[in-house]
């Protein structure tokens, strides 16, 4: 074997080792910053759970529907038993029919339904929400007067919604703060207002 062979080889085994540390720092660093959250949350653990649990059991009750799946964009976000639905459906129809699929869901207590009537947005527009959504999440964790960890932000076809455990003056800033972000079209607030 030449010594340019080996060399390559060494060098494709150190390239791998790094790639490999570095996951294992980025792992690390979520699961730091995820353990922060939970703790740090306004819901108990158990709670959080439930929520996710129940994000999961929206969406299956959505994919019982071959007209849902096939004709709808549809989101389900719940936040202390609280359901957020968004997303565009063609028709009435299929709005009611998602919303009632929702509503099977027995850990929910209430539910917004923010599903507008419209085709489903395109890869483009999904991909515009995501930026806004993290623009909106890097202003509101840059200001004082919002706790971050407490907000939950959802973006649809450039409308941000906002959901969390807030005291009325912490969600006043977060929907300003949402307002003043160039593209965001609109600001509908889902909070649960604490003392």
């Amino acid at each position: 074997m030449s010594k340019h062979v080996k060399n390559l080889g060494l060098l494709a085994s150190l390239l791998a080792l790094i790639l490999t540390l570095q996951g294992c720092v980025v792992a690390v660093g979520a699961a730091g910053v995820m353990a922060a959250k939970v703790a740090n949350d306004r819901r108990t653990v158990g709670t959080q759970l439930d929520d996710q649990n129940a994000d999961a059991a929206i969406s299956y009750q959505w994919s019982k529907s071959d007209a849902l799946k096939a004709q709808t964009n549809l989101q389900a976000d719940v936040y202390n038993g609280v359901a957020l639905l968004t997303g565009q459906a063609p028709n009435q129809e299929l709005v009611n029919e998602a919303v009632s699929r929702a509503q099977e869901v027995s850990y929910i207590k209430k539910i917004h339904n923010q599903i507008r009537i419209d085709e489903p947005i395109g890869a483009g527009t999904q991909a515009n929400d995501l930026w806004l959504a993290s623009k909106v999440r890097t202003k509101i964790v840059a200001d004082e007067r919002v706790p971050a960890l407490q907000v939950k932000v959802v973006v649809q076809d450039s409308e941000v919604f906002l959901m969390g455990r807030l005291t009325n003056l912490e969600a006043t800033a977060a929907v300003d703060i949402a307002r003043n972000i160039t593209g965001v079209a609109r600001v509908v607030r889902a909070f649960e207002i604490v003392q």
